[in-house]
């Protein structure tokens, strides 16, 4: 499955096992859940994740680490030796021996001087009183650095992409340390679920943590295939009580 433009793709590369596999939404999100206990959520914009089942810790390798609780020795090439610089550590996994190697990056900051007190403005949200109850759950220096670098980034469009979904990746580690916030208004990264109500009817409603598995149709069990965390998105009301036209 090929992501790219808001929307994906199925190949066959003809090569490797066959794997069972579903795509749908849920929220913001465009998830693939397998049957080998791998699941990709995917905001449709620049965030993507990888949610594995227990049964992989420390059975994998890669870009994304060896998945055994610590973060700290992921950086490992492809012959499995440590290194330090995640720059030799990327380069060793690639694909292709013709891909050139990637380079370091230069501060956005730098390279984009006038946008840079205007991204710590934007991302100062993440420090500030709305996300307040978060802070002693989940620490939100790094994700406001990241804000930042990427507000910086993005020089050619996509300004308030780039920020929002920044700010939607620590809303995302507060809600999954058990703190929900409502984060989004009309005037900061709105979410106008209210355009998929037909006229004089108000179906459609916002929610920053919702269930992702819940009673439809096509699951009458309200069952996941992998565990997902609550993510936000626009939500059928019908989705809290199971309701099927026949």
């Amino acid at each position: 499955v090929m992501l790219a433009d808001g929307k994906y793709e199925v190949m066959d590369l003809e090569e490797g096992p066959a794997v069972m596999y579903r795509v749908r939404t849920v929220g913001l999100y465009l998830i693939v859940e397998s049957s080998i206990g791998i699941a990709v959520l995917w905001d449709r914009k620049t965030s993507v994740r990888i949610i594995l089942e227990p049964e992989h810790m420390g059975a994998v390798c890669g870009l994304c680490g060896d998945f055994d609780g610590n973060g700290m020795n992921d950086f490992k090439t492809q012959s499995q030796l440590p290194v330090s610089s995640s720059l030799e550590f990327a380069n060793s996994w690639k694909v292709s021996p013709f891909c050139p190697d990637a380079g370091a990056d230069l501060d956005p900051c730098i390279l984009n001087p006038n946008r840079h007190n205007w991204a710590k403005l934007q991302c100062s949200i993440i420090k500030g009183r709305t996300f307040e109850v978060c802070h002693e759950k989940v620490d939100p220096q790094p994700y406001f650095d990241n804000c930042v670098m990427d507000s910086c980034a993005c020089d050619t469009g996509g300004d308030c992409e780039c920020f929002c979904t920044a700010v939607a990746s620590y809303a995302q580690a507060c809600n999954e340390a058990g703190v929900c916030v409502a984060w989004r208004t009309p005037d900061i990264c709105p979410v106008f679920c209210d355009y998929y109500n037909s006229p004089d009817e108000c179906e459609w409603h916002y929610s920053p943590c919702h269930v992702p598995c819940y009673k439809t149709c096509l699951n009458q069990n309200g069952t996941c295939d992998s565990a997902l965390p609550k993510l936000e998105g626009s939500y059928s009301s019908l989705s809290s009580s199971f309701c099927c036209l026949v």
